[in-house]
């Protein structure tokens, strides 16, 4: 959804709040401490009064907008812009933006990606599997901040990140703690359907994979990057997209927040062939029932 769109369709902060009642409640207000549908509205606060619990609540309770001073509006208007970036939206940005503090952005920020976790089916057809590594590199650091090892698999000084591709479809990607055969193949069982095909590089790891799939390889170390229809190409391009939101939006992502900023981009990635006032619906209806 673009501004002038999103400033058409909620002007006033009331016009926010009866939207996401609608998304939330359909029409009938439902506490959410006692689940009782007993209630008195209260319109000049926008709240209402539970008279079976004898508590007063708003439509936010339990969302991610709970207990929010800033305006609905300066929300919606994030999930927009964050949407809309490709690549990415830094704190930063966003804060002069939708006029708040960098914190305070960064806050909204972080409540809005929870609302970009997805649950997915079994992965089926070709399914490509890759896994890359965030973190500066080795090089680049002062002594004192030097890491031990080398780079990517050979040291300690980046956190991998493995994902999972359906040809022609989603995907789906996590942080890991390693890259070992049990980490790589225990994600893939979890997430690809037993006999379908899988295309990886020839990294040890995959090895074993054709007792349960149809195992296809291709050679990144003799510079094979495309076997007839077998390759990793469509995730190394999700990877590239993630890493260039990386460096030219965010710069640092720290492996504590590493899984909410894959969650973003894999959304966007899964969500792209969809109408932008869809995506922005399904987005705002994640964000209030996720505890509701």
């Amino acid at each position: 959804m673009n501004i002038p769109q999103l400033y058409r369709q909620f002007p006033t902060q009331k016009d926010c709040i009866k939207h996401l009642e609608i998304v939330r409640w359909k029409g009938t207000p439902v506490c959410p401490y006692c689940k009782s549908k007993n209630q008195t509205p209260l319109p000049k606060e926008n709240r209402y009064h539970c008279n079976s619990c004898n508590t007063s609540f708003s439509v936010t309770v339990g969302t991610i907008f709970h207990k929010t001073k800033i305006d609905l509006q300066k929300w919606f208007l994030a999930v927009s812009l964050v949407l809309n970036a490709k690549k990415g939206y830094s704190a930063r940005q966003l804060g002069r933006d939708i006029d708040v503090t960098k914190d305070t952005a960064w806050r909204v920020f972080m409540q809005i990606r929870k609302s970009f976790v997805e649950q997915h089916e079994l992965m089926t057809g070709i399914v490509e599997a890759d896994e890359t590594y965030v973190g500066g590199k080795n090089k680049n650091r002062h002594e004192h901040k030097k890491t031990k090892g080398g780079q990517g698999r050979g040291g300690d000084d980046k956190t991998p990140v493995i994902g999972l591709l359906q040809r022609e479809g989603k995907v789906v990607a996590k942080k890991a703690t390693d890259v070992s055969r049990k980490t790589l193949q225990g994600f893939i069982y979890e997430n690809v359907e037993t006999g379908s095909t899988i295309n990886t590089d020839e990294w040890r790891s995959y090895t074993g994979l054709s007792t349960k799939f149809n195992h296809l390889v291709v050679a990144h170390g003799k510079g094979q990057f495309v076997s007839g229809n077998t390759h990793t190409n469509t995730l190394e391009g999700f990877w590239s997209l993630f890493k260039r939101g990386i460096v030219g939006q965010y710069h640092q992502i720290s492996a504590k927040h590493l899984d909410r900023y894959v969650d973003e981009f894999c959304f966007r990635y899964n969500n792209r062939n969809l109408d932008s006032d869809m995506v922005f619906n399904l987005v705002i209806e994640k964000s209030v029932n996720l505890a509701a």
